[in-house]
């Protein structure tokens, strides 16, 4: 099943842009607890097999900021000491990340009128939001759309959804946030090819952006980036291809082998079916934000939509210097993104994948 929000069928993008939310201002956050490749291998090697050290060395990531310091990990109890830790860390981390990203935008926290926030890594009721939004100053009024359990994909999809927020309510300011905390969810018992590659992998980490609908006058002006337009995918029936096994002990990764191979089948198809909603071709796309999911999985997006080498240069150093954050990830390449100032009058894609099996695509424009 697919969906495309646009302004009006088959829209040009100079059409796109006149009703487009602006993308208002980016940050991220990071724990001080980083550590390069040998450092995580050499302290977890201890409770997993030998076959470790491939994942590590072929992961493309050399450095790695965690939630804790490395030394806690081996000692956690289980679940609920680990989830303990994700609340007090992505609260604070949310925190810095969404004060920051209202700093570069110049817009106030009681300036917010919705918030939505995505993460898969641990579980809190509240949602963080309802702790981070009192501290920094939003007004009590605010709209709160925690969204969980969409993956890798989520950091895409609530861009998307901040998009449609602010189609409806065009002169708001709305606020993303995502939160992943993927170390805390190792587990000491998991072998398992998935879980060797999770723990080479991804990292920690929290990163936000700051929209503005089309009618809210923003401190950058028409330098903004600005979200055109978006598309949804969802492939019935590959619903274990990506994901977690919840049990009593945590989180337990699934990763299929068929994730690149789900990129190679029908990512260039997608992404030809959306651009040509809007007049487009991929070779009028010189900007691309997508997330790093692998090695694996950036050649296959590479190979599949036929991009110059070049293109996921921020894509790989992200993951080189972060490890993949899960849904985080996609908004770190953004921000390295717009810190570039990709030139006016130029389009990007956002590009992202996760559990469902799923894509989102984000037309922007600069």
């Amino acid at each position: 099943m697919t969906d495309t929000a646009v302004l009006a069928p088959l829209d040009s993008p100079r059409t796109a842009r006149r009703g487009a939310p602006r993308i208002a201002g980016t940050a991220t956050a990071f724990t001080s607890n980083r550590h390069s490749q040998d450092e995580v291998a050499r302290e977890l090697v201890a409770f997993a097999d030998p076959g470790f050290a491939r994942f590590v060395h072929t992961s493309g990531v050399e450095y790695r900021n965690l939630a804790l310091p490395l030394h806690r990990y081996p000692t956690l109890s289980g679940f609920t000491e680990a989830n303990t830790a994700y609340v007090e860390v992505a609260t604070e981390l949310g925190a810095r990340a969404i004060g920051s990203a209202l700093d570069a935008a110049g817009i106030r926290p009681d300036q917010v009128d919705a918030i939505v926030v995505v993460s898969s890594t641990g579980v809190a009721v509240p949602t963080i939001d309802a702790t981070i939004c009192p501290r920094l100053g939003f007004r009590v009024d605010v709209k709160r759309m925690p969204l969980f359990g969409l993956g890798c994909v989520a950091g895409a999809a609530g861009l998307a959804r901040v998009h449609d927020y602010l189609r409806g309510y065009p002169d708001h300011v709305a606020v993303l946030l995502s939160v992943e905390l993927c170390s805390l969810t190792l587990q000491r018992d998991d072998m398992s090819i998935p879980a060797l590659i999770g723990v080479s992998l991804f990292g920690d980490g929290a990163a936000a952006v700051v929209a503005t609908g089309s009618e809210r006058a923003t401190a950058n002006g028409e330098s903004a980036p600005r979200v055109l337009a978006t598309r949804s995918r969802l492939f019935p029936g590959t619903a274990d291809v990506m994901g977690w096994n919840v049990s009593s002990s945590g989180f337990r990764l699934v990763m299929s082998r068929d994730v690149p191979k789900m990129a190679e089948d029908h990512l260039a198809d997608e992404v030809g079916r959306f651009l040509a909603d809007h007049g487009l071709t991929s070779s009028d796309i010189s900007t691309w934000v997508c997330h790093p999911g692998g090695p694996k999985v950036l050649e296959a997006v590479q190979g599949a939509v036929g991009m110059p080498m070049h293109a996921l240069r921020h894509s790989w150093e992200s993951m080189r210097e972060r490890g993949n954050i899960s849904s985080a990830s996609v908004l770190d390449v953004l921000d390295r993104t717009i810190a570039e100032r990709p030139a006016e009058g130029s389009l990007g894609l956002m590009v992202a994948m996760g559990p469902g099996f799923s894509f989102e695509l984000l037309l922007l424009g600069w």
